[in-house]
């Protein structure tokens, strides 16, 4: 949602400092979050087969997606 401007319409971004602040944080907090659920699924591929299973939300056919890898052993 584009926030408003001084004569109440919507259009041109006048973010004060504590919206863009806010904002910002959110933005970090969610791009945080994605990255710990790609490292944990990152870590988990390495070490054993990981099966992810989606159902397609158009059709509603299941989707299986087979992730196999294999960790490096550091000596």
């Amino acid at each position: 949602m584009a926030p408003k401007t001084k004569n109440g319409k919507e259009g041109e971004n006048e973010w004060s400092p504590e919206q863009f602040k806010k904002r910002f944080d959110s933005l970090e907090e969610r791009l945080d979050n994605i990255d710990s659920t790609v490292t944990a699924v990152v870590e988990r591929v390495m070490k054993q087969p990981l099966s992810v299973t989606i159902a397609c939300p158009n059709c509603g056919r299941i989707i299986e997606i087979g992730l196999v890898g294999k960790e490096k052993m550091m000596r």
